[in-house]
């Protein structure tokens, strides 16, 4: 860690749960945007970690909104620096995967086709946690939410970083709680790109997903090790996997069996989804390996 900044943008304590994935990418997030920044957050576990004033948790400016207008409003702050001459301003809009993928995706989407220079962090813990763990596009098939039948998720996880890179936009990354070094690496390089940058943030939930505390970081390695989560970066339009993630290409991956076991949350699987799991995750790693015969540079670029 000793490539971080020693500034803090969170204070000590705050109220998000024992274990929190999101409390980590938070604070090492901030540190990558740095103090020239303000913040957009819709209804989420960030509002509650933010906590309100006069004990918010955070030391930057923050505007926090409704949940469909995420994309817009950040829109409307870039607005605001431009009118001030202020337009070194980070603007940073940071919502969870219900606020990005469903409920926020129109103003999102909308803020990518006009080029809206912003950075749009999502913070994927994969439910809608922050009011009682319902389930959202991006939870997986199979899944026990609050909101499923009792065998789980019927439908597969909502591919948002492909729906965002879609829009052609100059910055896409994935990123994992696992790994602040390369999400702090990746908000970076976002905040030199001009144009809208989003990053997709993989990040644990110890009472959503049903494991000790203590084992968030296992948990996110496990989801990058198996390959069922995937750190890459596409800019302008050139994909290319990056740390843990580019190391696997041409390697043995460890079974999905391995990162399901970890979690409560899977315990109504079967071994026909599993089996459909596995096979999807080898399907798309087969892809990563044609890329990495026609393309040389494909796993050593960083």
């Amino acid at each position: 860690m000793l490539n971080l900044t020693e500034d803090e943008f969170v204070h000590p304590g705050n109220r998000a749960c024992s274990g929190c994935g999101l409390s980590l990418v938070y604070r090492i997030g901030l540190k990558a945007l740095g103090k020239n920044t303000i913040l957009v957050v819709p209804p989420s576990c960030l509002t509650v970690l933010q906590g309100l004033h006069p004990i918010a948790s955070t030391k930057l400016p923050c505007v926090n909104v409704t949940f469909a207008s995420t994309g817009a409003a950040a829109t409307g702050v870039r607005a605001a620096m431009k009118a001030l001459n202020k337009e070194t301003v980070n603007v940073a809009a940071w919502a969870g995967d219900g606020g990005t993928g469903d409920i926020g995706i129109q103003a999102l989407s909308g803020a990518c086709e006009r080029g809206e220079d912003i950075i749009f962090i999502c913070y994927d813990n994969e439910a809608y946690m922050n009011t009682g763990i319902q389930r959202s596009g991006t939870t997986p098939e199979g899944v026990l939410t609050t909101t499923t039948p009792i065998d789980g998720k019927l439908q597969e996880k909502k591919d948002v970083p492909a729906i965002i890179a879609a829009h052609g936009i100059p910055y896409v990354a994935t990123a994992s709680a696992a790994y602040p070094l390369d999400l702090y690496d990746k908000v970076i390089k976002a905040t030199t790109i001009s144009g809208p940058k989003y990053i997709h943030v993989h990040t644990p939930c110890p009472p959503g997903w049903s494991f000790d505390t203590r084992y968030t970081i296992k948990v996110g390695k496990l989801g990058v090790e198996t390959g069922l989560f995937d750190l890459y970066e596409i800019e302008d339009g050139q994909f290319q996997l990056t740390g843990v993630s580019k190391k696997l290409v041409g390697k043995q991956r460890k079974p999905v069996t391995d990162y399901f076991a970890t979690q409560g949350r899977f315990k109504s699987l079967d071994e026909e989804i599993i089996n459909k799991v596995q096979d999807r995750v080898d399907a798309k790693w087969a892809k990563y390996e044609s890329m990495a015969v026609s393309n040389p540079e494909f796993q050593t670029q960083e």
